[in-house]
């Protein structure tokens, strides 16, 4: 029993310090004290450990030995391989889109649609429903169990995403897009709904290069630098 309970914990542990890393509460660069993390999760420090050393398995998270551990910064090759797999999978999936599609379905991403115009002021909640209307793309032609494979390659590109939300402001443009990307779909333009999704998807690219010219600290450098150790560890 016991040890399930560990398991368990290990895993609330991860989870929760991965989604903090993914939604910027824990921006990229910042010094991760295993000390404070497990005192504010209520928890000891061995699973915050156990933790910190999945999250650099996925690179969210950097250690640096004799320093201290950090969340990553942004890695623009690997935003770009994440974005490659999310639109192989999402585009793909069009092939698939049958004649006849289900209205609840439908009915259900137009509904979404209209959430988003409504939360188009509140990151997190606009971006929990624009991950609910890209799965509900992938249902609509049958391979919604791949969206969590998605989810799970994803996560910097995830970062990217919010830091160029925030930057931009853009998701007023973006719920314009997904209108236009499901009305193909209705219509049965599956040519204009795949270049449209297309587009879509590859906007990410710029808003991440005006985050990088206002916020470079944010992304990882090419010069190898490691975080120094002042009073505490700091990641110039």
């Amino acid at each position: 029993m016991r040890e399930a309970s560990n398991r368990s914990n290990r895993r609330v542990v991860y989870e929760t310090l991965r989604r903090k890393v993914l939604t910027l509460e824990l921006p990229p660069g910042a010094s991760l004290s295993e000390n404070e993390l497990a005192a504010s999760l209520g928890v000891s420090r061995t699973p915050v450990r156990e933790s910190l050393i999945l999250l650099g398995e996925e690179g969210l998270v950097r250690v640096f030995p004799k320093v201290g551990s950090f969340v990553s910064r942004v890695d623009a090759e690997r935003v770009a391989d994440a974005q490659f797999l999310r639109e192989a999978v999402e585009l793909a999936a069009f092939d698939d889109i049958p004649e006849t599609l289900d209205p609840d379905l439908v009915a259900e991403l137009r509904a979404n649609l209209e959430q988003q115009r409504e939360a188009r002021h509140d990151l997190e909640k606009f971006f929990e429903l624009d991950e609910a209307f890209h799965h509900g793309l992938l249902r609509l032609s049958g391979h919604g169990r791949a969206w969590s494979t998605v989810v799970a390659a994803k996560g910097h590109l995830d970062r990217a995403r919010r830091l160029g939300l925030q930057e931009t402001n853009g998701m007023g443009r973006f719920v314009d897009e997904h209108h236009s990307i499901l009305d193909a779909v209705v219509a049965g333009d599956i040519s204009s709904a795949r270049d449209s999704l297309r587009g879509h998807l590859r906007a990410v690219f710029a808003d991440i290069e005006k985050t990088r010219q206002r916020s470079p600290e944010l992304f990882a450098a090419d010069d190898g630098s490691v975080p120094v150790r002042r009073s505490i560890a700091v990641w110039e």
